[in-house]
């Protein structure tokens, strides 16, 4: 489970990250990663910590599919959410192809979807 410390749950995080930030699309899913702006000179300020929030419309599936798939991706996240900068808000965007992906094409979709957005490969 991501812990309470990474989660994304205000409206206005959600808006900022999916609004100004960078997205990568896969086929089940859409990651918005808008970085961290900390000023690395001010004084005694520590890095807030990632945080990652999840959208599952309706259109991926009744409630016990989207409940499965926003806690497989919760479940991807927590391993992965070390590798953004700190600071950092990431939204993912199941799309209506996630209800019927298994795990390991979760996985794939967004390994593949953080890759592009933090080794900034072609559009």
């Amino acid at each position: 489970m991501l812990p309470t410390e990474h989660r994304l749950r205000r409206r206005e995080d959600f808006a900022t990250a999916v609004r100004r930030g960078r997205r990568a699309g896969r086929p089940s899913l859409v990651v918005h990663l808008r970085s961290g702006a900390t000023d690395p000179h001010a004084p005694g300020e520590s890095a807030p910590p990632t945080r990652a929030g999840f959208v599952v419309s309706k259109a991926v599936g009744g409630a016990v599919v989207r409940n499965t798939v926003k806690r497989r991706l919760r479940h991807l996240m927590r391993k992965r959410v070390a590798l953004f900068p700190p600071g950092s808000l990431v939204v993912v965007r199941a799309l209506p192809g996630a209800g019927d992906a298994d795990h390991a094409q979760l996985a794939r979709d967004l390994d593949a979807a953080i890759e592009r957005l933090l080794g900034g490969g072609a559009r």
